[in-house]
């Protein structure tokens, strides 16, 4: 098995690789260079709306103490609505205002997990307890009516009235802002004794990622090999493991792990296995692999 830290690099880099060969050069005026920004703002922009909100509603604790508690469970309001919300805890973890299930205020929160084990109930307090007295923590949690993690990033803030302390925090889950996803999450489609999945495909998102590539992870078994055909597309090849042999215009290319080849548009290519182990091998279409851009060759 490969590594998944290794795979995930190789994935960087390949993704800068067509991002570099494949974006516009700015004009003049420098449009394009501020569209991209506005592009790679949301997340920025969600990640400031948290600490705002989380700041004013430490500046409402400071001033009201708990008389202000019954405003942030207002559902709809400013501070509760969407997946949006602001929690408070006393510094000792009992849970003191949580809007999602208000019966579960009153109780003791400081030993309190992720689904990793990571001891999130202990470090949120210490944050609060720190000399800042705020900071980020990331860890992994269920959304709402789901079962499975996701990365949730929340801030937290120290508050105070009279002589009692809180914590003050909201937060949000990254992959609602940056697409994410491993060889784990990846479903195959078997033709024989090949597998495909699509680790990106802008056609098999939920979401507009504004990509016109694809990352396909290939597998051939033993022995086996893909058929002759041609892309109207260019490709780029590139090994993770084991060896071969690709052809392109029946030019044969050795593959070997870390070999990366690019197929012109337009070319005849088959690829055969020639190890004793699987081939294992990123695909990387641009535009996105599309079966009208496949013409199989006898």
């Amino acid at each position: 098995m490969i590594e998944l830290k290794k795979v995930i690099c190789v994935l960087l880099i390949l993704v800068m690789f067509f991002v570099v060969a494949g974006c516009v050069q700015p004009d003049d005026t420098g449009e394009d260079e501020q569209g991209i920004v506005e592009e790679q703002n949301e997340l920025a922009s969600q990640r400031e709306f948290t600490v705002s909100q989380v700041n004013l509603a430490v500046e409402l604790i400071e001033e009201e103490g708990e008389q202000a508690f019954p405003q942030f469970r207002e559902k709809n309001g400013q501070w509760f609505h969407d997946d949006f919300y602001i929690f408070v805890w006393r510094n000792d973890g009992i849970r003191m205002v949580y809007p999602p299930n208000v019966s579960r205020e009153g109780q003791d929160t400081s030993n309190l997990e992720d689904f990793n084990g990571k001891p999130t109930g202990q470090l949120f307090i210490d944050i609060a307890q720190s000399e800042e007295g705020e900071g980020w923590i990331d860890y992994y949690w269920p959304k709402p009516d789901e079962t499975e993690p996701s990365n949730k990033y929340t801030f937290i803030k120290a508050a105070s009235f009279d002589n009692q302390t809180y914590l003050v925090g909201s937060g949000f889950y990254v992959n609602d802002y940056i697409y994410t996803k491993t060889l784990e999450d990846v479903n195959y489609t078997r033709f024989g004794n090949i597998s495909v999945g699509y680790l990106i495909h802008p056609a098999k998102v939920d979401r507009d990622l504004d990509i016109d590539y694809s990352f396909t992870h290939v597998i051939i078994n033993a022995g086996k090999s893909i058929e002759p055909h041609r892309m109207k597309n260019p490709e780029v090849y590139y090994v993770l493991e084991g060896e071969g042999v690709l052809y392109i215009e029946d030019v044969p290319f050795e593959l070997s792990k870390g070999k990366l080849v690019h197929i012109p548009a337009n070319s005849k290519q088959y690829t055969e296995n020639t190890g004793d182990v699987d081939l294992v091998i990123f695909v990387i279409d641009q535009p996105a692999w599309a079966k009208e851009n496949e013409q199989t060759l006898e």
